[in-house]
């Protein structure tokens, strides 16, 4: 039996590219809304949709996390009960 590897955690220089990547992404999308050549109204709406956007994309990274989480967890039980059982076992053992 195999047990689970745990899930590699990322390095300091990859969470920086991606902070910087959704940074500049961001930022990128605001100016050009800021830029576009349309009535306020028109702007607002996709400033908002970009915020919009923007959250709903961390509330799915943070449910798509903790479900991968929570399988971990439950993994992690099920092979400890494995684990107990074939501890627990003694295959010499007679049986009345």
């Amino acid at each position: 039996m195999t047990s689970p590897t745990p899930a590699s955690k990322n390095t300091t220089a990859f969470f920086a590219q991606s902070a910087a990547a959704f940074g500049l992404a961001l930022l990128t999308m605001l100016v050009a809304i800021f830029y576009l050549p349309a009535d306020p109204w028109p702007k607002a709406f996709l400033a908002l949709g970009t915020l919009f956007l923007t959250t709903s994309s961390f509330s799915l990274a943070k449910c798509v996390r903790d479900a991968q989480e929570s399988q971990y967890v439950a993994s992690r039980i099920d092979q400890a009960r494995v684990d107990r059982i074939l501890a627990d076992h003694d295959p010499w053992k007679e049986v009345a």
